[in-house]
């Protein structure tokens, strides 16, 4: 069961705080540390300790933090043989306040992930050739995105879309998406409708699906998620967990749910993978660090 993931890898440069500052304000920090990140690159070390034999294709820079970036996904089991080492750009950060409830803000600096082309384009496809599932996000130029899904398209792999950071998507890269699973907060500006609940995630969906997405998740954090195809809508209820960081909970989730599709599984199995997932992320601080491992996933499953 092969995952290929295209995207982000970032350096994580985390700072706790009691609460989130208001605009203009300075607070103390309680703590600060770094931590490798990226949104695919945590979606790549969540598929990987899941069990799937996972390709990361992406680019970091050539200072400490690229070197570092690199040796962490080669540790966690990821084949970052196509991760180069971009020599005009720095490594991509994530700068992240964390408040004493979980609760998060993100500012993300691209660096060498700006800088992907279609070199990148060519080392995809051949990783593409005996994949599953190809695991996109939103944190590298949209337009190899949609390169990305075409190419996935070719090789008939399904395509996972974290629409992550939020923005307007080409129509055509609506239309290359298998399964699209946004947050309350990407859904709301992807469609225009308020998410709050199982209710407006639905009525989300449905437009999401008009625009070409064969599947559409909503994931709604402590609430679950709420699913939709053109034949069929579901809820994936919460699994509950003591949450402390919510910090790339959406990346465990699908990170888990590309394994469990890439395995085999059927579709309510994979959505249950990929709840419990988000779910054991969140009881963990960090990003690629609160990545659950199979074992913990199974005790979650069987409780």
């Amino acid at each position: 069961m092969s995952v290929v993931v295209f995207g982000s890898v970032n350096m994580d440069l985390v700072v706790e705080v009691q609460r989130l500052p208001l605009a203009g304000e300075t607070l103390l920090g309680q703590n600060f540390f770094t931590a490798p990140g990226g949104k695919g690159a945590n979606q790549a070390v969540a598929a990987a300790r899941l069990g799937s034999h996972t390709r990361m294709v992406g680019r970091v820079g050539q200072d400490v933090f690229g070197t570092t970036l690199r040796d962490s996904l080669a540790t966690d089991g990821v084949d970052i043989g196509g991760v180069e080492q971009d020599r005009s750009a720095p490594s991509g950060i994530a700068a992240i306040a964390v408040d004493a409830a979980g609760q998060n803000t993100i500012v993300v600096v691209p660096g060498a992930n700006g800088t992907l082309d279609e070199t990148d384009l060519v080392r995809l496809e051949d990783a593409l050739v005996d994949a599953r599932v190809l695991l996109l996000q939103l944190e590298i130029p949209v337009p190899l995105v949609t390169a990305a899904a075409r190419a996935a398209r070719r090789h008939n792999v399904t395509v996972i879309l974290d629409p992550a950071p939020a923005q307007p998507l080409p129509p055509e890269l609506y239309a290359l998406v298998n399964i699209l699973t946004p947050n309350q907060s990407e859904a709301s500006t992807l469609t225009g409708i308020p998410v709050r609940d199982r209710e407006t995630a639905a009525r989300a969906a449905a437009i999401l699906l008009e625009h070409g997405v064969r599947s559409v998740i909503v994931k709604l954090g402590a609430d679950g998620a709420y699913w939709a195809t053109a034949a069929d809508a579901g809820w994936v209820p919460p699994f509950s967990v003591a949450a402390i960081d919510t910090v790339a909970a959406g990346d465990a989730f699908n990170g888990a749910l590309a394994t469990a599709l890439a395995s085999g599984r059927v579709w309510n199995e994979a959505l249950r993978w990929a709840a419990a997932a988000g779910a054991l992320a969140t009881t963990k601080p960090g990003a690629q660090a609160a990545m659950p491992r199979l074992d913990e996933l199974e005790v979650l499953l069987s409780s």
